[in-house]
């Protein structure tokens, strides 16, 4: 028998890379005999780094760079190796995350992405042929314009003076100049939304407010936005405000998009096809997958709802384990089995605390009900 183990994070407990050897910890105390894998998963974003840890002997890479605010701080990206090639892996919540900026200094007109350039560049720098970035969790609404400046393009006003490219700047930007060294190595971003960069679905309106953006400032950020797009697309003949995905990370899809050349794909997929997913599930005779909550919003790209679609693809038998399970219902028809960490009443606060061994002991639960049925 073998059983292939491939959760996301518990976020705010475990990481995908822990989840899975709980889930482990649990199913080879009834299986001991069988060949289990263990392939952690992402979505995109935070907890890219996690699931490549250990592909080749690149490994974990630090640089200085900026954070949101300009501030130097030491970020991490790894340089793994993966189908013969050596491909930096970057989470741009590493260099410009929220989790960086305490709640009062949060400042989305002042805020950039200057720092994920900056680790792209030191990826390259340290011999990555291919670059991966995963978007999600950033504290700037710039649309990748601080990251193109670190690259090296140059942001001008009508006087051809340079211009910062931080959004309060950006009703000032009239020309953008290409730098004259070549571009990084071709550049792939993961993210798990469609939001284009514009609009009510855009990433000022959507999610800006979850980064401290004032009312007041609104309009004059979308409209700013709206203006770089139109001189970018007539600088640079690039035109991705429309883009399903170049909102996320406040518009660092449409940089990279406009300014590397970058391929956007669906974090789910693009993390699928670089560990080989579909080949690994096709040779299972069960899957497990899960994540910390599990509801409608999980058919929506997320990792378990992508596992559980390969599978059914191969007719493979696969099974979830959640924190939080809602929507049962509607997930029910996706999954051979579902089960939840916490079998009696249990507060938040304990149930993060004590994640791993309920998580073991959940799985256990689920692995005792799947033998009792191969009987």
């Amino acid at each position: 028998m073998r059983i292939l183990i491939a959760p996301d994070k518990f976020k705010g407990s475990l990481t995908a890379r822990e989840a899975a050897e709980a889930i482990r910890a649990g199913f080879s105390r009834v299986f001991p005999q069988a060949v289990i894998e263990c392939v952690p998963l992402a979505d995109g974003g935070e907890g890219l780094l996690d699931v490549f840890s250990g592909q080749g002997e690149g490994g974990l890479r630090k640089a200085i760079v900026c954070d949101a605010l300009g501030r130097p701080v030491e970020a991490c990206y790894l340089l793994a190796e993966i189908d013969g090639k050596k491909v930096g892996i970057i989470e741009s919540s590493q260099a410009c995350g929220i989790w960086r900026i305490a709640p009062a200094e949060r400042d989305l007109p002042n805020s950039s992405s200057f720092g994920v350039g900056e680790l792209i560049l030191a990826a390259a720098a340290a011999g990555a042929e291919r670059i991966l970035v995963g978007l999600g969790g950033s504290a700037t609404n710039d649309a990748g314009l601080g990251l193109a400046e670190a690259l090296g393009f140059r942001f001008e006003d009508a006087h051809g003076n340079a211009l910062r490219a931080i959004p309060s700047m950006f009703p000032d930007i009239h020309m953008i100049r290409p730098p004259a060294k070549p571009h990084p190595p071709p550049v792939t971003a993961a993210c798990d939304v469609r939001n284009p960069l514009l609009g009510p679905r855009g990433s000022t309106r959507v999610y800006g407010p979850q980064k401290g953006l004032r009312p007041e400032d609104a309009g004059r950020l979308e409209d700013g936005h709206r203006h770089v797009a139109a001189v970018v697309k007539r600088c640079l003949g690039k035109d991705h405000a429309e883009t399903p995905g170049a909102g996320a990370a406040g518009g660092l899809g449409f940089g990279l998009l406009s300014f590397c050349d970058a391929t956007l794909r669906s974090g789910f997929d693009c993390i699928a096809d670089f560990l080989s997913l579909d080949e690994k599930v096709r040779g299972a005779s069960l899957v497990v997958t899960g994540e910390g909550g599990m509801d409608a919003q999980t058919l929506e790209g997320k990792v378990p709802a992508g596992v559980a679609e390969i599978a059914r693809r191969h007719g493979v038998p696969v099974v979830a384990i959640t924190g939080n399970l809602a929507d049962e219902e509607m997930l029910s028809p996706h999954f051979d089995g579902l089960g939840t960490l916490v079998s009696g009443p249990m507060t938040v606060e304990e149930a993060c605390g004590d994640a791993a061994i309920l998580l073991e002991n959940a799985a256990l639960r689920m692995a005792r009900l799947l033998a009792l049925s191969l009987r």
